[in-house]
């Protein structure tokens, strides 16, 4: 399960990378429009101030007041055709609508741009909404109210709030104020006050109007927070939305697959030994898919290969068992001691059949059912193939066994085998070939860098190419020339495919040059251990 919790890691590991990511360029983006709109808010009214003073003075004293009030405010201001200023049809729509319009320069810099005139524009270079700009608004302000009547001049400062500043603008008494004394004194002398609120989020800026006993206070304008409480909570709830939706995603898509196989084990318990999963990947899931198809196959294979016994053992077991019972008959029926004597010497080939007969199925069954224990170890085969050679040439009269020496190098004539198994699978070679040659049967061993080869070669009838395929079968008999009269039960060659399957090589049959048939084993000489 491994596998499941590193792709699960790997997967929140990806998206809290993206969603930090995703979250950082938000952040960014989003205080960049605020820090937009909030140095347009706060040099609207100043540039608003200053423009509307101009066309108020006659054309050869603009120049230098503007210059006095540049150096006042800390903005370098100049006068710029609308022809020359480059802006865009949806900037100046913009100035228009709004009062100015904001161009960056570069990350700390902006250029603000609005109206004087039809023809002309005012702009001017802003660093940062710095202190000296809001005292320069203030004063200018304060400048331009005293040049109206007392009357006059709270309708004109609220004109003025409604139409260039985006913050509080008020004209107050000194008694309608929280200010100390001490603050009022400062005011009076002809200084301005800049406060603080309570929370540090604002502040507020007074001066004084000499001789009317008012106050003019701008504010409270509100400081830029970076990171305010809403914004955060937004991002944070992003954060959790994104990592719970991935987790969702990724539990989502197992729980399918984990589905899938949980229907396949149901239908596999019921009997449906042909369901498979198709789920792919290479992580825990997707193997324990594959592992839930092995094990399927091999169940069904398993069964398959206990009805195939059970039809074959008791099809095998008819016959010698048949001649048991009807030997006991003529044992009881013998006249004579030599009677009985011959039908006990039937009676123990019988058991003796039996016998075979039932390690043959046990070879088979060890073979087929499971992994047996396959134990490799380096031989000689060439000399495995004389012995082998060497048993039968005693036990045969009617067939004369041909052993071709080996002319290859000493060391290529070992091989990693089992030497009791491949002992097993060559002796049913070549005892099936003794079986069905007219006279000869040849065995040979040969070997390349990389494999090994025996091949058992005889003088019979041969087998069509038609049966090559189902030879290897187990309880096969060929109906031609190979028939039932020469014995056997049909799982000599079905034990040594297996026993090749085992030694990671395979079983073969074809035409030999004698005339009949030979069977090949192939397999490598080194197994992997």
């Amino acid at each position: 399960m491994s596998s499941i919790f590193l792709r699960i890691y790997g997967g929140l590991l990806f998206t809290l990378v993206l969603v930090a990511v995703l979250s950082g360029m938000s952040v960014t983006l989003i205080n960049g429009q605020r820090l937009g709109e909030y140095r347009e808010d706060m040099v609207r009214g100043t540039f608003r101030l200053v423009s509307e003073s101009l066309q108020e003075l006659p054309e050869q004293e603009r120049q230098s007041w503007l210059d006095e009030w540049a150096y006042r405010v800390a903005i370098p201001f100049s006068i710029v055709p609308v022809a020359e200023a480059e802006l865009s049809d949806k900037a100046l729509g913009h100035m228009d609508r709004s009062g100015v319009y904001i161009q960056m320069l570069d990350d700390n810099r902006a250029l603000v741009s609005t109206r004087l005139g039809e023809s002309q524009l005012l702009q001017g270079s802003v660093l940062n909404i710095s202190e000296q700009i809001i005292n320069g608004t203030l004063s200018l302000l304060r400048e331009k109210l005293l040049r109206y009547e007392p009357e006059m001049r709270g309708q004109r400062l609220q004109e003025l709030s409604e139409k260039s500043f985006s913050y509080p603008v008020h004209l107050l008494r000194e008694t309608q104020t929280r200010l100390l004394p001490v603050q009022q004194e400062e005011l009076r002398q002809g200084s301005m006050l800049v406060l603080l609120d309570d929370e540090g989020q604002s502040i507020s800026m007074y001066t004084s109007l000499p001789d009317t006993g008012e106050l003019l206070r701008l504010g409270p304008l509100r400081l830029l927070n970076p990171y305010p409480f809403k914004l955060m909570i937004s991002i944070g709830l992003f954060v959790l939305t994104s990592i719970s939706l991935a987790i969702y995603i990724l539990v989502r898509g197992m729980e399918k697959r984990l589905r899938r196989l949980e229907r396949a084990a149901t239908r596999f318990s019921r009997g449906d030994f042909d369901v498979r999963v198709s789920i792919g990947g290479t992580d825990s899931i997707g193997r324990l898919a594959s592992a839930f198809n092995a094990m399927a196959g091999y169940i069904q294979r398993l069964l398959s290969l206990q009805k195939e016994m059970i039809r074959g053992v008791s099809h095998e077991l008819r016959t010698p068992v048949a001649r048991l019972r009807f030997g006991l008959d003529l044992v009881a029926d013998a006249q004579t001691s030599e009677e009985r004597e011959k039908q006990l010497e039937g009676m123990d080939k019988d058991i003796e059949e039996l016998d075979n007969l039932v390690d043959e199925f046990l070879t088979y069954a060890n073979l087929e059912q499971g992994a047996p224990e396959i134990r490799y170890k380096r031989h000689d085969v060439d000399k495995v193939v004389a012995q082998v050679v060497s048993e039968y040439g005693r036990l045969q009269d009617r067939v004369t066994i041909e052993h071709i020496p080996c002319n290859v190098l000493d060391p290529r004539r070992f091989a990693d085998v089992d030497r009791r198994y491949i002992h097993r699978a060559i002796q049913n070679l070549v005892g099936n070939a003794c079986r069905y040659a007219s006279g000869r049967v040849q065995v040979r061993f040969s070997s390349t860098q990389e494999t090994c080869r025996v091949d058992i070669d005889d003088d019979g009838p041969g087998i069509a190419e038609s049966e090559w395929d189902r030879v290897f079968s187990a309880f096969t008999r060929l109906d031609d020339s190979r028939t039932r009269n020469t014995g056997g039960y049909g799982l000599g060659l079905s034990i040594v495919r297996r026993i090749m399957y085992w030694h990671n090589g395979r079983a073969m049959v074809s035409h030999s040059p004698m005339g009949g048939a030979r069977f090949s084993l192939v397999w490598p000489r080194k197994q992997r251990r």
